[in-house]
């Protein structure tokens, strides 16, 4: 069976890279992942980053504009470092003028987020819980009243809300056991990062699975997805080296391409994209490092979608 018959797929927009990324591979990738079939386009939200990156959600408005049906996600957001209100506003925005395709991820983040926009680190968690439930309401609520630890509302209204009901789909990232009981209880998806082994994923897919069990959601509705950073070639070799570049020269972590990349020929790709299916994902999000309209067609032909 194809892999585009067993889950829906993914596909990141170009969008960060240690080389200059241009606007016409932008503008064809987003076109063309629609209409080969990919349910949906995905950036990263990096924004001091040695590594050129655009900023998320302007490039997905961007995207929507030149696409009809296709979703639109950034994965993720380190929503404590952004206002929720602000956050809720942009992405009911999004949802309006892509007429009900925008998916938003959040994560808690790292310390170094916290230093870098000189938002404190204590009762971060905190912060978290409240910016989720903060959006949800000002996307569903007509005047809202909230009263929180962190945030405090007294009969707000939010005129423009999204297209989506109850509203856009949040998805969580993460992989300590805390975050992965988080998104089971907050959130409407999951994500594994890329920047993650793929035994992690096979450890923390379960455990998504379990807690959404213990809180009595169906796990057949939550997406558990994992982000895969790779490189198909029909020389095994020049796949290889292009993602341990990436790894070692976005990532800082060249041990990454053996634990966590995907490379290799397209036979060699695609066993290893069945792989993770097996062990548990029920979307893929493909993120090629290079050769972006290349490896679009390439991928489309190994999944099944042409």
């Amino acid at each position: 069976m194809a892999i585009k018959d067993q889950i829906p797929l993914g596909f990141s927009l170009p969008h960060r890279s240690p080389d200059p990324i241009a606007v016409s591979d932008i503008n064809h990738v987003a076109q063309r992942a629609e209409a080969l079939g990919f349910r949906d386009l995905w950036v990263t939200d990096n924004t001091l980053d040695p590594a050129s990156c655009f900023d998320s959600l302007t490039l997905l408005t961007h995207a929507a504009a030149l696409t009809h049906t296709i979703h639109v996600g950034v994965s993720v957001l380190v929503l404590p470092v952004h206002n929720p209100i602000h956050t809720a506003h942009r992405v009911a925005t999004l949802d309006y003028l892509s007429n009900g395709r925008a998916i938003l991820g959040v994560g808690l983040g790292r310390d170094h987020h916290f230093t870098e926009f000189q938002m404190p680190r204590t009762r971060r968690v905190r912060r978290f819980r409240e910016s989720v439930e903060l959006m949800k309401a000002l996307w569903t609520e007509q005047a809202i009243t909230y009263k929180g630890e962190r945030f405090e509302l007294e009969n707000a209204v939010m005129g423009r809300k999204p297209v989506q009901q109850p509203h856009p789909p949040i998805w969580l990232g993460g992989g300590h056991p805390d975050a992965l009981k988080r998104a089971a209880v907050l959130g409407d998806g999951w994500m594994g990062a890329g920047g993650s082994s793929t035994a992690a994923f096979s450890e923390q897919a379960p455990q998504v699975r379990a807690a959404l069990e213990a809180t009595g959601r169906a796990p057949a509705t939550f997406p558990i997805s994992k982000r895969v950073f790779m490189s198909v070639h029909e020389r095994a070799d020049v796949a290889r080296a292009e993602v341990h570049r990436w790894f070692t020269e976005v990532y800082h972590n060249p041990e990454l391409t053996a634990t966590g990349g995907v490379h290799g020929t397209p036979e060699q790709v695609r066993e290893q994209l069945e792989e993770i299916v097996s062990l548990g994902a029920d979307h893929l999000l493909l993120n090629p490092v290079t050769r972006y309209r290349e490896q679009l067609e390439a991928l489309a032909e190994i999944t099944g979608l042409s």
